[in-house]
């Protein structure tokens, strides 16, 4: 027993032959003699009207690089035919009659931005043939089609693609092709990892070409996609914002570790890496992807950090013939700025600087206060306290020594109790006075210098830290 609910009642078998009987009588009283070759209207100036409707079941790839889409598609043609009608009363109430699609004349309705390597033709599927002579033809597609890509927003973009259908043999005059719908059906959609479709609009164009004088119609579904970012935010953005904050970090280390310069180009090697990454999945175009600048960016930061943190540790490993530090220098630098940014011991060290300096812009030999801080300092940064603190213990005897020879020489005194090479040991105490007196002037110089180098190590680190902060916020507020 077998139900057909379609009719909503119980069927025999009997009944079941009778109307198989009806269907091969059918067949040959409308197909035997018919031709499916011309178009099936009573009169040849008549035109026919077509409706088209696609069904879209699966987005399947976006190839930016080749600016193509694949997409999955059932394509719904109806249609009028004159001359496949029948009573169905006369037939057993058979309504609906199933045959091949070559029996039937169809509509050459092909798509027009189509990026096949050769035209294929639609599947060879059944068409529906009701008793009142309209024809219903459903084939499934799976089309390439041309989609010109904006990737200037990647990976938060969006993309309009076309699918433009038409008849490429008939005018408008003969066949009229009209949308069934106002857009493409959603209801079966199988969802996509990286794509969201956010709805379809329908347009029909009336083209009139410059080889023929009648118009043509099409149809062009046009599909609204949107990229779905995460993957692309955690397989590069975020490396890159990590790598990012790498680059103020590079002022960071001490210019005695000699890494600055290593860590700048390694940082430098990872974007390069990342930048191939995204040239391998974006089309070459005029415009720059929004992540491509991302990278750019960060890129021009690092060699400009890379080129200043050279600068920098030129001026930290001064030699001793170098020139002390400018009187404008030491006050912008290692004083407002050192407290600016907070860099520890500048500004205590530089307390006397002021009293401290000759008119030539040189330190006094022994300026006090200033001078004992600068050799304190020294001893730890170099580690090699005892060797200055004697240095220091043996200039100080020595300038002693000569103010008892001055004040000797002075009082006349000398003549009567001095030894004969006195004069000759005053000279070699002088030597030895001016030799340490330079020493202790280049090492404050050094150190100063040392300071200075701290002090733009700072600076720009929090610059580099602005920055990477602001092209981050940058692009979230461009991508939403």
């Amino acid at each position: 027993m077998k139900v057909d609910h379609s009719f909503g009642k119980e069927k025999q078998p009997g009944s079941l032959c009778a109307e198989g009987n009806f269907a091969n009588q059918l067949l040959g009283d409308l197909f035997v003699n018919e031709s499916s070759v011309l178009r099936p209207v009573l009169n040849t100036d008549q035109g026919l009207n077509v409706t088209l409707q696609i069904t879209l079941f699966q987005v399947i790839h976006m190839d930016e690089r080749n600016q193509i889409l694949t997409t999955y598609l059932w394509i719904r043609q109806m249609w009028a035919d004159a001359f496949r009608h029948w009573d169905k009363d006369e037939y057993g109430g058979l309504d609906v009659l199933l045959v091949p699609s070559s029996y039937v004349w169809r509509p050459d309705i092909v798509l027009y931005n189509s990026a096949e390597d050769q035209f294929t033709s639609p599947m060879e599927t059944k068409v529906v043939v009701r008793h009142d002579g309209r024809v219903t033809w459903d084939s499934p597609a799976i089309t390439r089609t041309s989609c010109k890509v904006d990737t200037s927003s990647f990976p938060f973009d969006g993309q309009w693609c076309p699918l433009t259908f038409g008849s490429w043999t008939y005018s408008g005059n003969e066949v009229n092709l009209l949308p069934a719908l106002d857009g493409a059906e959603l209801s079966d959609l199988v969802e996509n990892v990286e794509w969201e479709v956010l709805g379809t609009v329908t347009e029909r164009n009336i083209v009139l070409y410059g080889c023929c004088s009648e118009p043509y119609p099409d149809i062009t579904f046009t599909l609204a996609l949107h990229r779905r970012p995460a993957f692309h935010i955690y397989n590069l953005l975020l490396p890159c914002t990590m790598i990012s904050s790498l680059v103020p970090l590079s002022f960071y280390l001490p210019a005695d570790s000699n890494e600055k310069v290593s860590l700048g180009v390694t940082i430098l090697l990872a974007f390069t890496v990342f930048q191939q990454m995204v040239a391998e999945i974006v089309p070459p175009s005029e415009t720059l992807p929004l992540i491509r600048k991302y990278y750019i960016a960060p890129m021009m930061m690092m060699t400009a950090s890379t080129a200043l943190s050279m600068l920098i540790m030129n001026i930290h490993h001064c030699s001793p013939e170098s020139k002390p530090v400018p009187s404008w220098a030491r006050v912008v630098i290692l004083h407002h700025m050192a407290r600016i940014l907070l860099v520890r011991g500048v500004s205590r060290n530089c307390a006397g600087s002021t009293e401290a300096v000759k008119s030539d812009g040189h330190p006094k030999a022994a300026s006090g206060r200033w001078l004992r801080e600068e050799e304190e300092d020294e001893e730890e940064t170099s580690g090699q306290k005892e060797p200055e603190q004697l240095l220091s213990n043996t200039s100080a005897n020595c300038d002693d020594a000569w103010e008892e020879v001055k004040v000797d020489r002075g009082q006349g005194s000398c003549r009567s109790h001095c030894p004969p090479h006195w004069e000759r040991l005053v000279r070699n105490i002088e030597v030895i006075r001016n030799s340490l007196s330079h020493q202790r002037e280049t090492r404050s110089w050094a150190a100063e210098w040392r300071k200075v180098a701290r002090v733009l190590d700072r600076l720009y680190m929090w610059l580099f830290v602005l920055m990477v902060i602001s092209l981050s916020v940058l692009v979230m507020v461009k991508a939403l």
